[in-house]
């Protein structure tokens, strides 16, 4: 396992704020911050960030206190990639600004409201783009917040809007790079990898959902715990716990498991990503870029998730109570949709200059907490889908 390095003590292929590639808007340099930090700090200040709390994972907001949330979630990937990158000499802060930020352009209700959102869309005009909460999440960052004098949007640097756009279809990435040469969709059309730090918020990500829908879906009642049996990475350090506590059960023995689960997959990821590191030998980020990627899973482990992610979605995301709940999801959003396109006066306030083209209703829609688009569909339509 990799060695832990001080804070700070970045590996010469860790991307450095003072060799960032910059803000599309030039600003003078804190005193006081490095640039990732002033990144990070503007990302928990905006208002997007705030909304996560309200907007659901797999359950929706109103069906529990203590299921995940898309803030809680990404709090759970910003610990998980600081600890990582600390041990492996990456940019702690950079990772912990891309983790926060890397879920702010979901739609309310999850998955299902952007798959409704994406249809409306696409079925009011085929050219349109469509919706896709990556791309949404990097338009949140560089337009759609507003809190500064001089700029719409937060001004992030190039690095960790790069590591906000962590997928990116050939179209998409050709307007944007048409838009910004060079910028934030470069990788997309020359084809190099994004630095180290967007490669591991992206494994951090998987690794954290992976652990916290066995948690929810466990704790919900629609998963049991023997089912996870027939899962082998939680099937052994559930015998593990076991075998340390015998006697433990209920929820003490689904933690446990869990928490062990969680250790062995970061320190996979730390043998496996040194060892890529060692076989590639990067120098610079310009080596990452043209590199392999080099934050991995072992090919065991790599299995192992996936048969993890397959269990999940044949289990808990097409549950049936998981199905009828966001059918129910998508209709919320796409009456929504065809109410405020047919009425633009119910969602443009008077003398407002925002404008009702098919882009700013999608992201109105789009920044709607749960609880918020059940009581706008309840008012619009006067009917409750939800109890």
């Amino acid at each position: 396992m990799s060695a832990l390095h001080p804070a700070g003590a970045w590996q010469p292929y860790a991307c450095d704020p003072q060799h960032s590639g910059g803000r599309r808007l030039h600003e003078s340099p804190a005193p006081t911050r490095s640039e990732y930090q002033r990144d990070r700090d503007r990302i928990v200040h905006c208002t997007a960030f705030r909304r996560l709390v309200y907007k659901t994972q797999v359950f929706l907001n109103h069906e529990g206190d203590l299921f995940r949330t898309r803030l809680t979630h990404s709090l759970e990937v910003a610990q998980l990639g600081r600890s990582i990158a600390r041990s492996l000499g990456l940019n702690e802060d950079l990772v912990e600004a891309i983790a926060l930020a890397h879920d702010l352009g979901h739609t309310p209700f999850g998955h299902a409201g952007q798959d409704a959102l994406n249809d409306c869309l696409q079925a009011v005009d085929p050219h349109s783009g469509g919706f896709e909460h990556n791309l949404q999440s990097l338009r949140v960052v560089d337009s759609l917040e507003e809190r500064y004098p001089h700029f719409d949007g937060l001004n992030l640097t190039l690095e960790t809007r790069e590591g906000i756009l962590k997928h990116c279809s050939g179209p998409a990435a050709a307007r944007l790079e048409a838009r910004e040469p060079n910028g934030v969709a470069h990788r997309f059309v020359a084809r190099l990898r994004p630095g180290l730090e967007a490669q591991l918020c992206n494994l951090a990500d998987e690794i954290a959902y992976n652990a916290h829908d066995v948690d929810d879906g466990v704790r919900s009642g629609l998963l049991k715990l023997e089912q996870l049996d027939e899962v082998p990475l939680f099937a052994r350090h559930k015998a593990e716990s076991l075998a340390a506590h015998p006697g433990l059960r209920g929820k003490r023995l689904l933690f446990e498991s869990i928490r062990r689960m969680l250790s062995a997959q970061v320190y996979d990821v730390l043998d496996a990503s040194a060892a890529a590191i060692a076989q590639h030998g990067p120098r610079s980020v310009a080596d990452v870029r043209r590199a392999p990627p080099l934050i991995c899973f072992s090919a065991q482990m790599a299995a192992d998730s996936v048969e993890l992610k397959r269990f999940l979605r044949h289990n808990l995301y097409r549950h049936p109570q998981v199905v009828a709940t966001t059918d129910r999801a998508k209709q919320v959003v796409r009456e929504l949709f065809a109410i405020y396109r047919a009425a633009p006066q119910e969602w443009i306030p008077p003398g407002e200059s925002r404008t009702a083209g098919l882009r700013q209703l999608a992201d109105y829609i789009a920044g709607m907490t749960d609880r918020y688009a059940l009581r706008e569909h309840e008012r619009l339509t006067g009917r409750r889908l939800f109890d």
